[in-house]
């Protein structure tokens, strides 16, 4: 065998340790079942053998099933097909589970999903006590459920609130609080882990669970019957789509399942998970999910889009130039990360008010134990607030983040070079202005490019990486190394205005300001947004960003050569609120009213000024309309050459400014939708709202050709 190892012993006791040949990590796979199926019938049928431990030989215990193969599952598998795959796995763990012998799980590190089911499966779970160690079945995040026995386990062991709890949640748990749960049965220390399986074993445990003996019952069984149990999965209704919107369907299965299979008998209760499992497997929305914000964002912080003849590189110390809101999230992450910082604004003050930024996160982190006061002092330790460009001497990458203003940029950038060492890189962080033109003002215009954080840096993972025209291929390695070190993810663009990410996302404000302009009532432009799946709507979202600095840029833009940070309609919403003195939340009120004693509301002022129509669209019709301009817009950004390939579209919309997760990104969108689909609706909405939706001639060549963005695996 090639992934397992079996060891019997004199004791009767044998010990069977999972150790995939191919990869890092024990992972589910066609070869893998085989190999167990083999050697349980063994096991089974060895009268020597009185007892089973199952362990792995790698730090880890077992992830699940390979992701990849998830993605594929859309389109290339029918729903039978499906049901089947999960019916593989299921009848092993079901195989184990009833041979005879009693089988316990030394969990010696990390087990989650398939992984965590085949721990399920077994009849006793011991586990390591050591806080890096965590089970949990975290399927729902992929856009699926556990499809091997997961949901019908956990709600039989420890019953239906908390395991939904886990199910929906997708939340992993250490040792202590696993045990406290009663899904695994003993903690011990490593050392001893072996040991106390054995010594579970020498018990003479039954071989027979719970709900396989004769008489198994629990009050669920008897369904909406019982009046608590009616109520909770009432609420449990309420609160899926209350968190979850109705755009993802995962959910919505694992509350279904739940309640349907714990009032059947169990091997039955199998195969409903089984059928809901092959239902969200072959959706669209699990492929998205998975391909973007796990197959892609993990190929990407490996280093996808990174040169690969430049040898690696490490930044031991960086200068920040700028020490407010960016500049200070962008110090902390530096320095959180090992690197020695310089945080230099026009005056020590300043500067030391960005490195108190570093310490106010640190405090509320050591509040809730999830920092040491030692740990925050050594980084703390790191930073050096200044106003003395000397210091910056030494720094390995500049990251220049001062006001969004094309002289003052030009200014810090020479004074900064006069300083640094000659191989030093110099990113700028920008959200809109040109890279080639900002590197005007440089003298080594190669080793500058545009490092796009986004705000706040310490919760936002996502990195634009904006090559100028004369950015070296070395320079974007040694910046992509830098974001690397940061545990960031990197997108790779090319320069223009508004490069990607801020030149798409003011599609999502425009149409809501456009929306208004058309007389759409305030809260129906506000829920629209967030039942597609964005985080906010974009009126309350421009109370926060201030609507000045969308009239700045599109002022600034305005008569330059190749601009496409324009307007179509609602540049009178703009106009009207600022010249009221409404302008953001921090001018007083915007869109919304703050009152000091309670929740915000829109600005009853709203309809007077804008008035609304009495003929209001469907909800369905604002959602397509926020979806349809942004996916448009960033078809274009990959036909002029903005963005390069897909992957780095999908995971700057979603990463980047929150386009729902459920459809995977921008692009992939558009896929799901059909190219041919979108392109006919675009033309529709773009006869009804404007030429922002209209589809490029491109774009209408890939509908007639049938051809998405993402290449179709073949079923051969």
């Amino acid at each position: 065998m090639r992934h397992i190892k079996l060891d019997k012993g004199a004791d009767g006791v044998a010990i069977l340790t999972l150790d995939n040949a191919d990869e890092s990590m024990n992972v589910v796979s066609n070869e893998w079942l085989e190999e167990m199926n083999s050697v349980i019938t063994q096991l089974r049928d060895d009268d020597a053998v009185t007892g089973v431990i199952l362990t792995s030989g790698k730090p880890a215990f077992m992830a699940g099933a390979d992701l990849k193969l998830m993605v594929e599952g859309y389109g290339n598998l029918t729903r039978r097909e499906a049901y089947d795959f999960s019916q593989n796995a299921t009848a092993m763990h079901r195989a184990l589970e009833t041979m005879g012998k009693p089988v316990v799980c030394a969990i010696n590190g990390l087990a989650l999903g398939g992984g965590f089911e085949l721990a399920l499966a077994c009849h006793y779970r011991v586990i390591v006590d050591d806080p890096r160690t965590v089970v949990g079945l975290p399927e729902v995040n992929l856009g699926l459920l556990p499809g091997s026995g997961g949901t019908q386990r956990l709600g039989r062991m420890i019953g239906p609130k908390k395991a939904l709890d886990l199910l929906l949640s997708g939340r992993s748990v250490g040792p202590q609080e696993a045990l406290e749960l009663k899904i695994v049965d003993e903690v011990v220390p490593a050392d001893q882990l072996i040991d106390a399986a054995k010594a579970w074993l020498a018990t003479k445990p039954s071989e027979t669970r719970a709900w396989d003996e004769k008489g198994f019952f629990m009050p669920e069984m008897r369904g909406m019957i019982v009046p608590e149990v009616a109520m909770g999965y009432s609420i449990g209704v309420a609160n899926v789509a209350g968190k979850s919107g109705y755009n993802f369907p995962a959910p919505a299965a694992i509350l279904s399942c739940v309640f349907e299979g714990l009032q059947l008998p169990f091997d039955k209760a199998l195969s409903v998970e089984s059928k809901y499992f092959a239902k969200l497997l072959t959706d669209p929305v699990a492929r998205n999910i998975i391909r973007t914000t796990f197959i892609s964002k993990q190929a990407a912080e490996k280093g996808a889009r990174r040169p690969a003849d430049v040898p690696k590189s490490k930044v031991s110390k960086v200068g920040i130039l700028g020490a407010g809101m960016m500049g200070a999230g962008i110090a902390l992450v530096s320095a959180k990360a090992g690197i020695d910082v310089v945080l230099l604004d026009r005056d020590t003050a300043t500067a030391e008010k960005g490195k108190a930024y570093s310490e106010k996160v640190f405090g509320k982190q050591i509040s809730r134990g999830k920092m040491t006061q030692d740990k925050a002092d050594a980084t703390l330790a790191r930073i050096t607030p200044t106003d003395d460009f000397a210091l910056l001497d030494g720094c390995d990458l500049i990251v220049e983040a001062v006001f969004e203003d094309i002289g003052i940029k030009a200014e810090t950038t020479k004074k900064a070079e006069a300083v640094i060492p000659s191989s030093a890189v110099f990113a700028t962080n920008t959200s809109t202005l040109p890279i080639s033109e900002l590197a005007q003002a440089s003298a080594r215009p190669d080793q500058f490019i545009g490092l796009h954080f986004f705000s706040p840096v310490d919760r936002m993972g996502l990195v634009e990486v904006i090559r100028g025209q004369k950015t070296s291929p070395e320079t974007l390695a040694k910046s992509l190394d830098f974001i690397a070190q940061l545990r960031k993810t990197p997108i790779v663009v090319n320069d223009s205005r508004g490069f990607y990410t801020s030149r798409v996302f003011r599609m999502f404000i425009f149409e809501g300001v456009a929306m208004l302009s058309d007389g759409v009532a305030p809260a129906r432009i506000e829920n629209a947004a967030k039942a597609a799946g964005f985080p906010i709507g974009p009126l309350a979202l421009l109370d926060e960003v201030t609507m000045e600095l969308p009239v700045k840029i599109l002022t600034d833009s305005a008569g330059e050569e190749g601009n496409t940070y324009t307007i179509e309609k609602g540049m009178n919403v703009f106009d009207r609120m600022i010249e009221l003195g409404r302008g953001s939340r921090k001018a007083g009120g915007g869109f919304y009213e703050y009152p000091a004693d309670g929740a915000k509301h829109l600005w009853d002022g709203l309809a007077k000024e804008f008035p609304v129509s009495k003929d209001q669209p469907e909800q369905e019709e604002l959602k397509k309309r926020f979806l349809y301009s942004q996916a448009n817009e960033t078809a274009r950004c990959l036909e002029e050459g903005v963005l390069e390939t897909v992957e780095d579209a999908d995971l700057g919309a979603v990463f980047g400014w929150g386009f729902p997760v459920w459809t995977g990104g921008t692009l992939s969108y558009i896929d799901t939708v059909g190219v041919e689909t979108f392109v006919s609706e675009a033309d529709r909405l773009a006869q009804a709202y404007g030429t922002r939706f209209a589809p490029s001639a491109w774009l209408r060549k890939k509908a007639e050709k049938g051809e998405g963005f993402y290449p179709v695996k073949s079923k051969d």
